[in-house]
């Protein structure tokens, strides 16, 4: 049998590190087409010049774009038998990554729970996306449930990692020669800086965007995902693509310019929970709350922690759970992350 039907719960074991296939050159056309599909304006990955006026060398990728060909490359090992991508916790962006640089990832399992319904188990992993020098571009923790193929098979004694609930702010890591000291508020589209936004604020993000099947299913091509649920109709009993969270993380960052269009850079994921799935015309809207605030010792460089919540038609202003401690069928997204500010 030359064909490979994908990893299933009982093929995992805690401690093993797999090495993902298929490196991935990117290019100036992952950025267009990024742009394409996500209503994406921040300045910094705009203009290289914008760039170069903050200390960089060019105008890097998209943070997430440069997770999601990470993530990607792990689907077929990880995720590709899944019934659900669960959360993400310890998520640091570590370099930018530029045109020209070649991704590669690899991941090791942290962790093993069988589903009370013995049809299923929760696997957790720690994957780090590595450039063509073998530096380490971006590392996170991420759990997913997935199916069990021979429902025989015996439980591995469970183990939970202790994941840490926030990156703490001396842990980010602030790119090499940023400088927001001369920051164009002018041409990045905003005035507000770091010292206008207080901790408990809450921001509507105000715009909304109907996800489209073509465009979610370019956008998965694009980072060579090739989890079932979003591609195959049959895999799910209501014969519905899920939209890859991926997606929906983000149009919520890209809808996010609005009122956070200085928050440039991310540069952590703290947490973050698919609350509910998404499919094709859903509108997704967001809204984000201010976390946290924090200095750094780059010049005119300040960092937020942000909650961004999306969420889809009929939800209420900044409502995020009902009475009962779940996550209201309206939210989608619950996304906690660390942004750099000019100060």
């Amino acid at each position: 049998m030359k064909t490979n039907p994908g990893r299933f719960f009982e093929d995992y074991t805690v401690g093993e590190t797999i090495v993902h296939a298929v490196p991935r050159t990117v290019s100036g056309g992952e950025r267009a087409l990024y742009h394409a599909i996500y209503p994406s304006r921040h300045a910094l990955y705009s203009s290289d010049e914008f760039a170069r006026g903050c200390g960089l060398p060019q105008s890097p990728m998209e943070d997430l774009a440069a997770f999601h060909v990470v993530f990607g490359k792990t689907v077929p090992d990880i995720s590709l038998n899944a019934v659900a991508n669960l959360g993400y916790a310890e998520g640091r962006w570590l370099r930018p990554v530029y045109p020209g640089d070649t991704l590669r990832s690899e991941s090791t399992v942290i962790g093993l729970k069988e589903n009370s319904n013995g049809k299923s188990g929760n696997v957790y992993v720690r994957t780090r996306g590595l450039n063509q020098d073998g530096d380490v571009v971006l590392d996170y923790v991420r759990w997913v449930m997935v199916r069990k193929n021979r429902l025989d098979a015996p439980a591995p004694e469970a183990v939970l990692p202790e994941l840490r609930k926030v990156v703490p702010a001396s842990d980010l890591v602030v790119p090499e020669g940023l400088d927001f000291s001369g920051y164009d508020f002018a041409l990045a589209g905003e005035r507000h800086r770091w010292g206008d936004y207080e901790i408990g604020e809450q921001i509507d993000h105000v715009d909304g965007v109907t996800i489209e099947e073509a465009e979610h299913m370019i956008a998965t091509r694009l980072w060579q995902n090739t989890a079932k649920v979003h591609f195959d109709a049959t895999f799910r009993e209501d014969g519905r693509r899920l939209i890859y969270g991926g997606h929906v993380i983000s149009m919520a960052r890209a809808l996010s310019f609005n009122g956070l269009a200085n928050a440039q850079m991310m540069v952590a994921l703290n947490a973050g929970a698919h609350a509910n799935p998404c499919f094709s015309g859903d509108t997704v809207r967001a809204w984000s709350e201010v976390l946290d605030k924090a200095e750094t010792a780059a010049p005119g460089v300040g960092a937020l922690r942000l909650r961004l919540v999306a969420v889809k038609q009929g939800a209420a202003p900044f409502a995020l759970k009902g009475e009962d401690g779940k996550y209201r069928p309206e939210v989608l997204l619950d996304l906690d992350y660390w942004a750099l500010i000019p100060r």
